[in-house]
């Protein structure tokens, strides 16, 4: 029987259907005697270096199961052949959620009230709304559709941006054409040797003046020097929950850039996150047991 290790109880439960021999681990401590017949790790949430030393420790693996989306910083560390299945389909909700709050926070000067609310002020002042904004959504996955399903009701204008073109979907190298007839920018891509550094000068620059990024993908996709320099100038406006370098030093000039709303990598994060994720791994390892390869194969760093 196929042995998995999980790194908690309720992954175990949640593999107790399946013809395997699900073993609960201490990803921080010395594992189980049946490590050494383990063809199956699914990784703890947080991908510290005592995580991502883990497959190297395990003679039989053939496949990693992440419980998160992103899959950068598993891909080097992965003995030969061994694959990686990744999360999507498990945090695509909270994190469209995000963006939709982000940018309502952004175009109502939510941040302003609060700090006006702070200091005991009446600032009464107009906004602009959320409704009729034209907005890019770079990354046509499941993300992207969940954050383009959440701002339809908005009265926004949405367009997808994916790797390719194809119906209903922009190729990524229409972008040019397509930044400055946007108020917004949403990113929702994985970081890869290809995204990292997409949004540089000329990316923002292509912004028309007012527009708003919005980055709930990784902080390397975007230049963070650029990025201040737009920002400082008061071009552009941006909203981040994610930033290179991170987490984000104290003293970092991001903290007091104008124009930006930030939080600290909390898009994906609400109630029921892990069982969602758990539910998603035990789709992919039941494909495995079945002989089939997981819907969630990680390939080319997608």
């Amino acid at each position: 029987m196929t042995v998995v290790l999980v790194p908690n109880r309720r992954g175990v439960e949640a593999l107790s259907d399946l013809p395997v021999r699900a073993v609960q681990y201490d990803p921080k401590g010395e594992l189980p005697e049946e490590a050494a017949e383990a063809e199956i790790l699914v990784a703890p949430l947080a991908a510290d270096e005592a995580a991502l030393a883990l497959p190297a420790r395990l003679p039989k693996l053939k496949l990693v199961q992440i419980l998160t989306a992103g899959a950068e910083a598993w891909l080097p560390r992965l003995p030969d052949g061994v694959a990686l299945s990744d999360g999507k389909g498990a945090h695509g909700g909270a994190t469209a959620e995000w963006v939709v709050g982000a940018l309502l926070a952004v175009y109502r000067d939510f941040p302003a009230f609060v700090r006006a609310q702070d200091r005991g002020v009446w600032d009464s002042h107009g906004t602009e709304g959320l409704f009729d904004k034209r907005v890019l959504v770079v990354g046509a996955g499941d993300l992207g559709e969940h954050v383009v399903r959440r701002l339809t009701p908005f009265d926004v204008r949405t367009t997808l941006v994916g790797r390719r073109a194809r119906a209903g979907v922009h190729g990524v190298d229409e972008l040019p054409g397509l930044l400055p007839d946007h108020d917004a920018v949403v990113l929702v891509i994985p970081l890869t040797d290809r995204t990292r550094g997409l949004v540089d000068a000329r990316f923002l620059a292509a912004m028309p003046e007012g527009a708003v990024l919005v980055n709930a993908a990784r902080g390397p996709v975007v230049d963070t020097d650029a990025l201040l320099a737009e920002l400082t100038a008061g071009r552009l406006r941006a909203a981040l929950d994610v930033t290179d370098p991170e987490p984000l030093p104290a003293g970092h000039p991001l903290w007091s850039a104008p124009g930006l709303f930030l939080t600290p990598h909390v898009g994906g994060a609400a109630p029921g996150g892990l069982d969602r994720a758990m539910r998603v791994a035990h789709e992919q390892i039941a494909a495995y047991v079945r002989g089939e390869e997981p819907p969630n194969l990680v390939r080319d760093g997608y």
